[in-house]
């Protein structure tokens, strides 16, 4: 930015040439974007008439194929947060667990790398539900509270990063609680268990880990639909769509 440029000015002119690459079109943003900030707004809403809304493929996003897969997802929308994805997955395979826990490790945090933050081991089970076994989509949902307890059995203390995060005085939320106390005698606990387990709680800036290195095992357990996550009508379809043009006015 030029010295005698004010911000004022810099961030106008961005949003100029941002308007012209998107070939004058008005970018929309939900309540939910504007509540983030603390701001109860719809921001521009609908414009004032002059310009069209942005609807259908959004140029400032790598453009997505046809029929996308789980695969196009973690390389097109998730990055760089699905670094924790990989890693989790990756530490899981190499502490031998089985591929039902490699995969729920791989996916436990999709609803954070590429949906919501807020109460993302719920939204991201309803994101899966369609497209893996049930045990591997009620693990994801209940790992959510589970990470919060301690598990001795398996080596499994409070992650010192959460008194960091969130304070050492910190009360858990009663239906976290209340969760955590049906999933501890549930069938699949530990299930859900071994995603905590092979959780990172911090990232590590020197281990890389590819998609491709889970191609094989996307393939064997999470059934991909043939004409296209978003396009397949399943309850979580519109999740997808949601992922992949984030921006549409409607």
């Amino acid at each position: 930015m030029p010295q005698e440029q004010s911000f004022a000015a810099f961030t106008e002119d961005l949003e100029v040439r941002q308007m012209h690459e998107l070939g004058e079109r008005l970018v929309t943003k939900s309540l939910l974007y504007h509540l983030a900030d603390g701001e109860q707004s719809l921001g521009v809403g609908f414009g004032d008439g002059r310009q069209r809304l942005l609807m259908g493929e959004d140029p400032r996003l790598p453009a997505m194929p046809d029929a996308p897969t789980l695969m196009d997802f973690f390389k097109l929308r998730f990055a760089p947060a699905q670094q924790h994805l990989l890693q989790s997955a990756n530490l899981a395979q190499q502490n031998g667990e089985s591929e039902k826990i490699v995969l729920a490790c791989l996916l436990h945090d999709i609803a954070v790398a590429g949906f919501i933050r807020s109460d993302h081991g719920y939204w991201g089970a309803q994101l899966i539900e369609p497209y893996v076994d049930e045990e591997v989509s009620w693990a994801i949902r209940a790992h959510q509270s589970m990470r919060f307890f301690p598990d001795d059995s398996v080596g499994y203390e409070y992650p010192q990063a959460y008194v960091t995060m969130f304070g050492k005085d910190y009360e858990l939320e009663p239906y976290i609680v209340a969760e955590y106390e049906r999933s501890r005698v549930h069938k699949w606990y530990m299930t859900a268990r071994m995603i905590c387990v092979n959780d990172l709680y911090s990232f590590d800036p020197d281990v890389v880990i590819e998609i491709d290195q889970f191609e094989d095992l996307i393939g064997r357990h999470f059934r991909q639909p043939g004409e296209g996550l978003g396009n397949d009508n399943t309850p979580s379809s519109h999740m997808w769509r949601t992922l992949r043009r984030p921006c549409n006015a409607l």
